[in-house]
């Protein structure tokens, strides 16, 4: 089928507590709901599409029939970090969630690290990222020992000053720990945290890399490849899959470079999925409770979003979702418990359904197969017929 779909993931974008919210202490969290309340805040070209006209948001003026389709998204994984939603994005459901480290690393973890990579740790607990190299950054200068950190996500994070570690040796020594991490210590990503600077100024880099877990089974994108399908990752979606199902992955420094080069894949002839994740949302904004931040960022987006519409060929599908919540005006910095948006647009998309609520968010892999004439081999169910203008 020549066609090409355009999945677009706003990192954190959540749009109101799920009903099981409260079994991970996110009761009342809705991160759309904190944004819109900024004079930042405009996003005239989601707002056409139906983002105001999504259940749950009600708060919002519902002027006009949206141009496109909408509905809001269900996490049936039991968890709020960017991998398994992810993965159920994709068409896997994760029944268990993916280990944590609220009190650190345990030892029989550590010991075998430190062999491995010859180095000593410092912190070893949930920490904020500028927090961590602002208060363990100069001692890691002076002795050389590794930062390593998580958060309330299934992470190991490690962090280095690139004049003590090159970040050549730093991606070594995270390869050495995603070895380490697996079974019971499966850790849904091993992060690199690469820094420059001087004490107190340190600063995180761009070269961040994440190395993941291999999804446990095939999702929609080796479901693609396998027909034939050109895949691309841009942004960290090819370190989320373990480059598994990727053909083709381009890195980004920011949100509004990620939907440069999402722009510029409106001029390459390819057909079959271009899946972005914009990770500016959360890494930089929600996680520090950046109200103002977060909604400029969306805003910033959306001018961007409005270019994009603008070049869209007539066989061109546009899907714009998120993984989790992390609602910037929550007490914390955590992901939260969210349903999601679902934004969907194309010529060939009936304009103004209603999708309601999505039992899962894998209801996007099986759509995108089907669109795409591919058998559905996910957890969830397609809504292509619900959506699709089909001949006769």
């Amino acid at each position: 089928m020549d066609r090409r779909i355009f999945l677009i993931v706003l990192d954190s974008f959540g749009i109101g507590a799920q009903p099981d919210a409260g079994d991970f202490g996110d009761a009342g969290c809705n991160t759309l709901k904190s944004i819109t309340g900024s004079l930042k805040y405009n996003t005239p070209n989601m707002k056409k599409m139906g983002l105001f006209h999504i259940d749950g948001v009600d708060w919002m003026k519902r002027p006009y029939v949206p141009v496109g389709a909408f509905g809001r998204m269900k996490e049936q994984s039991r968890g709020k970090d960017t991998t398994i939603g992810h993965w159920e994005i994709a068409g896997v459901i994760s029944p268990k969630p993916l280990p944590t480290y609220p009190q650190g690393f345990p030892d029989e973890v550590l010991d075998e690290f430190r062999r491995g990579t010859g180095r000593q740790i410092l912190c070893n607990k949930p920490y904020s990222g500028t927090d961590v190299i602002r208060d363990y950054g100069e001692e890691h200068m002076k002795t050389g020992a590794l930062i390593v950190y998580t958060s309330a996500d299934s992470v190991f994070q490690i962090a280095a000053h690139e004049d003590v570690v090159s970040v050549e040796e730093l991606y070594r020594y995270c390869e050495i720990a995603r070895k380490i991490l697996t079974g019971k210590h499966g850790v849904g990503r091993v992060i690199a945290r690469p820094f420059t600077g001087k004490s107190p100024d340190f600063v995180r880099t761009s070269r961040r890399h994440d190395f993941s877990l291999t999804p446990p089974r095939d999702t929609m994108l080796d479901a693609l490849l396998n027909a034939g399908y050109d895949t691309y990752g841009i942004g960290k979606i090819s370190d989320i899959f373990a480059g598994k199902g990727i053909a083709h992955s381009t890195r980004i420094t920011d949100n509004v470079d990620g939907m440069e080069k999402t722009l510029a894949m409106q001029e390459k002839d390819f057909c079959g999925l271009c899946f972005v994740n914009l990770v500016d949302f959360d890494m930089v904004y929600g996680h520090r409770n950046d109200i103002d931040g977060y909604a400029h960022a969306a805003t910033v987006f959306d001018r961007q979003l409005g270019a994009f519409l603008e070049r869209m060929k007539p066989q061109d599908i546009l899907m714009i979702t998120a993984d989790h919540g992390c609602d910037p005006g929550y007490p914390g910095t955590d992901h939260t418990r969210e349903y999601t948006p679902l934004l969907v647009f194309g010529k060939d998309i009936r304009p103004g359904v209603n999708l309601g609520t999505r039992d899962s968010f894998a209801d996007i892999g099986a759509t995108v197969l089907e669109l795409m004439g591919v058998e559905n081999m996910t957890d969830g169910s397609s809504f292509a017929s619900l959506i699709e203008i089909r001949e006769g």
